[in-house]
């Protein structure tokens, strides 16, 4: 017998029972943004590694360590895109849209890391994401903080808190470089590797070490805020009126980094208490000199990424409901004639009853197992095609969920009736 080949490390299949919360997040999504007026746009899993490298940063732990990259038969470095702004700004440049001058845009998919799996972290994720182009001021910075809340809002999600900083300009922020470094040299000798190495490259990204060990020194270092220029500053200070207006609550996290080279002034992280060490369930920020960076005209831009695993997970942890679509009615059937009766009544109720899920009964079988099958597929009513009923022209409705006596309904006037006892509306009667 061949051995079963296993999924990857760090993948994940969808069942059937899982999908309803991952159509639940994804519809209410779109309606959230279609609400601000963002529009979609979806981008390529695979990029050029260097769009990567030159977005996100060579100290990174992303670039370093965990991007799925790989040679192709032409010999070009692919990289499985490890997170959405890169591939969007390179989306924006290569098609032309900055010369539309102002852009909302969101997208969702699959994103790859070659991180050790665990509890919320996997190899293949999944992100919703969402990017502004050509606005400059901290108005953008809180619709986009804003829009974030309402759409957790609008999923029945609590025990969330929402941490911001401002990064500065690159200017203030190579000030601020320079305090780090003299700051975690004088502590090199207690630094864990990685960060003796980030120190050399970008001593920054230490804030962002995960180590527990680092905690103690990292909380006793100089903080941006105090280094901040004075338009960044003003920046912030708007950006916080805006949200007290907004209603939306925050805390001011001052040695809040984000993990990508490319972030200026507001970062922001959504996270929670729920799900143990994997906390950070929305995160983003402003990249106001990335578009250049990458090649396009100098323009503004910010974004965030909300991770859709995370979000399922603390949909089930907090015991929200995401129920699961079930067939509005299922055909029993008796015999040759009643399966190719069966068949044409089918087709019939899903042209002419919208949004109608019906259910055929396949394989045959007796009419108990065909029973069985209907009230374990969750069905409303099984609708009963027996010799009798197709020599009368008649169609036996059974309810499956009520105390409801069986009846009979002519053919003509099964899409009505059915339409009745659903609450649906048919586009016209008959079989």
């Amino acid at each position: 017998m061949s051995k079963i080949i296993e999924p990857l490390r760090g993948v994940h299949d969808v069942l059937p029972a899982q999908a309803p919360a991952w159509q639940f997040l994804e519809r209410v999504t779109r309606e959230v943004f279609s609400a601000y007026g963002y529009e979609e746009c979806r981008v390529p899993i695979i990029e050029q590694t260097h769009l990567f490298k030159r977005s996100i940063g060579d100290f990174t732990d992303i670039v370093e360590k965990e991007m799925f990259s790989f040679l192709d038969q032409g010999g070009d470095s692919i990289t499985l895109r490890p997170e959405a702004t890169a591939g969007m700004v390179r989306a924006v440049i290569s098609n032309g849209l900055l010369r539309e001058s102002r852009l909302r845009l969101w997208c969702m998919g699959p994103m790859f890391r070659r991180e050790r799996p665990q509890a919320g972290r996997f190899r293949q994720f999944h992100q919703i994401d969402a990017e502004a182009f050509g606005f400059e001021g901290p108005d953008i910075d809180a619709e986009l903080i804003v829009l974030s809340a309402r759409l957790l809002r609008r999923l029945g999600l609590s025990r969330l808190k929402l941490l911001i900083n401002s990064l500065g300009t690159p200017a203030s922020r190579l000030v601020y470089r320079e305090q780090l470094g003299l700051y975690f040299g004088a502590h090199e000798a207690a630094l864990d590797e990685d960060s003796k190495r980030r120190l050399k490259g970008n001593p920054l990204r230490i804030l962002d070490s995960k180590n527990p060990e680092m905690q103690r020194i990292v909380a006793g270092a100089p903080l941006m805020i105090d280094s901040l220029d004075t338009e960044s500053k003003e920046h912030f200070a708007a950006l916080c009126a805006y949200l007290r207006d907004a209603g939306i609550e925050y805390d001011v996290e001052p040695h809040l980094v984000r993990g990508l080279d490319y972030y200026t002034r507001t970062v922001f992280e959504w996270t929670t208490d729920a799900l143990g060490s994997q906390s950070a369930v929305c995160a983003g920020g402003r990249y106001d000199g990335l578009v250049a960076q990458l090649g396009g005209a100098d323009t503004p831009g910010i974004g965030w990424a909300m991770g859709q695993e995370r979000i399922i997970m603390l949909l089930d942890k907090l015991g929200i409901a995401t129920m699961r679509e079930r067939p509005h009615v299922y055909l029993v059937m008796a015999g040759t004639s009643g399966e190719g009766l069966g068949f044409k009544i089918a087709e019939n109720l899903r042209e002419n009853v919208p949004n109608l899920r019906v259910q055929l009964n396949l394989g045959g079988g007796s009419l108990k197992t065909q029973f069985k099958r209907a009230d374990k597929s969750g069905a409303e009513f099984a609708l009963v095609l027996g010799e009798d009923e197709i020599s009368r022209g008649i169609v036996a409705l059974k309810s499956l969920r009520r105390e409801q006596a069986q009846e009979e309904c002519v053919l003509a006037q099964l899409n009505e009736r059915l339409g009745v006892l659903l609450g649906l509306s048919p586009t016209r009667s008959g079989s």
